[in-house]
């Protein structure tokens, strides 16, 4: 028996990146689920290879930063599979460069800020009341190393929004302990995913893992173990944590 045998679980932002592994790995350990993106051809491509691995999985899209679409994503996996019980908020991104505060534009605060905290606020305020009924339920927030520590040459709004999302996630934690339901952050540092390969220079890659205590870049894979750990009944005692998978670039 697999750790997520009979589970069903719910990946935001799983049409690539992290997201994609977080998704094929909860499949490979048999939970049933639920691919989501905004791009339905997208969301239906990785379903389908997660099929052809042998997994189970659907599609269900729909803009989380709209708190109808979520509502729409909850109530399409329910028809079809029954409720959640393992929901990981992963959807986010910078939509703004790194700049001094005073340039940033505010559509681009507001596009991040939305993107990744208003987007984990709404789909956890979608889940969280079934379980609470059910007295049970995991839920797994994806934070940032950004949000974690200081640095100039951080993308502000991204890096505050990310810092939000931890303290939402405790909070959370504190408040859905007593029913039974489990709520950790996990706060990646640079993670070499398909479009970081492309955009970062390898010269850069080079210095960026010699920045980090194990000499390497993180991979979507390390994130995806990690959540697959926290979502596991390996984990049952553990809420509110706020892990940094981060390869020893985050000593707090």
């Amino acid at each position: 028996m697999s750790a997520l045998d009979g589970q069903i679980a719910l990946v935001t932002g799983s049409t690539r990146g992290i997201g994609v592994a977080i998704a094929a790995e909860f499949a490979r350990r048999g939970a049933a689920v639920a691919v989501h993106g905004r791009d339905q051809a997208a969301a239906d491509s990785v379903a389908a290879a997660i099929i052809r691995d042998g997994g189970k999985a659907m599609a269900a899209t729909g803009d989380v930063t709209d708190f109808g679409q979520v509502e729409s994503v909850r109530r399409q996996i329910e028809d079809a599979w029954g409720p959640v019980g393992i929901l990981v908020a992963n959807a986010g991104g910078s939509f703004t460069p790194p700049a001094p505060l005073e340039q940033i534009p505010e559509d681009g605060w507001r596009a991040t800020v939305d993107g990744n905290l208003l987007a984990t606020f709404l789909t956890l305020k979608s889940f969280l009341p079934g379980m609470k009924e059910r007295r049970r339920g995991t839920i797994i927030t994806i934070g940032s190393a950004a949000g974690r520590r200081a640095d100039p040459r951080s993308p502000i709004p991204y890096a505050a929004a990310k810092a939000a999302i931890a303290l939402l996630t405790q909070d959370v934690a504190a408040q859905a302990g007593p029913f039974g339901i489990r709520v950790n952050c996990i706060t990646p540092e640079t993670i070499l995913t398909e479009g970081n390969q492309n955009r970062i220079p390898a010269e850069l890659q080079a210095s960026l893992a010699d920045a980090h205590p194990l000499k390497r870049l993180g991979t979507p894979q390390d994130v995806a173990t990690t959540a697959a750990f926290l979502a596991s009944d390996q984990a049952a005692w553990i809420t509110g944590v706020i892990v940094d998978v981060a390869g020893g670039a985050v000593l707090v």
